[in-house]
């Protein structure tokens, strides 16, 4: 399947203006709260919702804010190269055929966009560089939350695998300085850990304002030695654009806007938060490391991409929706072939839900405790609902079908105690710890010989041709 790529936001936002999917916003709003209430009143027009473009933002001469980029389904298709009616299911399945075919080079780059202009140390002022407000108004302070974070391994600094781009909330706490978030299982806090043992700081670039690709990267769970850069390739299907950084010398995505470079400083910890996250919930302060900018590179009159997240769906749900999905497939795949698909849509896999074929009584329970123990799921499956091949688990009703039919609580639950999940889950005790739970909604098979299974109803074969035949009829009425 051929499809379109983007090199930069621009490129995309332009896609999207010409597509219908792209609003631009010409009054004048103010950076509070009219920003972060557009952003969260798109997210409530569903799965067709554009993406807003402000560029008249008061107090601010030349500021031009883009949100919802990736906010809705049409638009995450759009940022595939699809068409835009493509359905989620079928988006999905793109991108695991994309998958497959990593790892795509990425290509190098001169004269990078970012590169029109600069500043450096004392002369950085982040508040008057960017047009920050806060997403939520229960919020510390103001946050890049979609600005990909480039970073290396400090004992393997030559391995290009292990180089990672990740997405981490960031508080701007000073004109120069930034609190961020590093999960114990992102790859980011294990780079940082290793760094603050040799007594070093970890030096990092930030890249704000991109190419819709690299975001999804920097949002999908990729194993530590897998190269965001690589897989952007395979999903854009042609080599990502790079570039080199000129102070910390760090791969960064070519067409970028801003790109701020520093350090993590070793072993300093500031409060930072709380925060209004994709749980629907708000994180409290913790202490969390502190980053230093030393240098700013942009774009003349740069645009700011940002991203309102809060109560589902909204625009993190779209972007890490499918990214979420797709690893914890191929992962579970390679283990076990009978794995057929996954749905992990649902606070970014806080919820899986997994359909595949048995082996044998007990296989499914296998298949969700594994679920639990990949590189995401580590930290975010919390709960795993195994439904058996010829339930989608993308279909809701057919997943309620297979719980209220198939589970007899007095042996369908594994619950296992004590476990690590992320500590932005609400539902912690402590904060960083959880029972998962595994709920088998499979039918028993040998030598599982429970339920009374055997007689399940099957649409009628003639129910196909009809299906295509009433769709046609409410086509031609329209």
């Amino acid at each position: 399947m051929s499809s379109k790529t983007f090199d930069d936001l621009r490129s995309f936002l332009s896609e999207l203006n010409m597509q219908g999917q792209l609003l631009n916003i010409s009054d004048q709003v103010t950076a509070e709260p009219d920003i972060a209430a557009a952003a969260n009143a798109a997210a409530r027009l569903g799965e067709t919702a554009p993406a807003l473009l402000f560029d008249n933002v008061a107090g601010y001469t030349s500021a031009t804010v883009a949100v919802g980029v990736h906010g809705s389904w049409r638009n995450h298709a759009l940022a595939l190269g699809l068409p835009m009616d493509t359905t989620m299911k079928d988006q999905v399945a793109e991108f695991i055929r994309r998958w497959e075919t990593f790892p795509v080079s990425p290509e190098r780059r001169e004269n990078p966009p970012w590169a029109e202009n600069s500043a450096e140390c004392d002369d950085i002022n982040l508040f008057s560089l960017l047009p920050l407000c806060r997403l939520n108004d229960g919020d510390g302070g103001f946050y890049l939350d979609k600005a990909p974070v480039i970073s290396r391994d400090p004992e393997d600094p030559e391995n290009f695998g292990k180089q990672n781009v990740g997405i981490y909330r960031m508080q701007v706490k000073g004109p120069r300085k930034l609190g961020l978030q590093p999960v114990p299982m992102h790859d980011i806090a294990l780079q940082l850990h290793k760094a603050e043992e040799r007594g070093e700081d970890l030096p990092i670039a930030i890249a704000v304002g991109n190419d819709p690709v690299i975001t999804m990267m920097a949002g999908t769970p990729l194993e530590y030695d897998e190269s965001e850069y690589e897989m952007a390739g395979a999903i854009r299907q042609s080599p990502y654009p790079i570039s080199t950084a000129p102070l910390t010398g760090l791969d960064v995505p070519w067409g970028a806007e801003i790109l701020l470079e520093g350090v993590i400083e070793a072993r300093k910890r500031e409060l930072e938060g709380p925060f209004g996250e994709f749980t629907g919930h708000y994180s409290g302060g913790r202490k969390m490391p502190v980053v230093r900018i030393d240098r700013v590179s942009y774009r003349t009159n740069p645009i700011f991409e940002t991203l309102y997240l809060g109560m589902p769906w909204t625009e993190i749900d779209y972007l890490i929706g499918p990214a979420t999905c797709v690893p914890l497939y191929q992962q579970l795949k390679a283990e076990f072939p009978e794995v057929q698909a996954v749905n992990a849509m649902y606070t970014h896999g806080l919820l899986a839900i997994i359909s595949t074929k048995k082996r044998y009584g007990g296989f499914a329970k296998a298949v969700g405790v594994r679920a639990m123990t990949t590189p995401h799921g580590l930290g975010y499956v919390k709960i795993a609902i195994i439904v058996d091949e010829d339930v989608d688990p993308f279909n809701l009703p057919q997943v309620m079908w297979a719980l209220s039919t198939k589970v007899n609580p007095a042996g369908d639950l594994v619950q296992l105690p004590n476990m690590s999940v992320m500590n932005l889950d609400p539902g912690g005790v402590p904060p960083g710890i959880s029972d998962k739970l595994v709920i088998d909604a499979t039918t028993p098979v040998y030598p599982d010989a429970r339920g009374h299974y055997g007689q399940t109803v099957h649409d009628l074969p003639e129910a196909a041709e009809w299906i295509t035949r009433l769709n046609a009829m409410l086509a031609a009425r329209k």
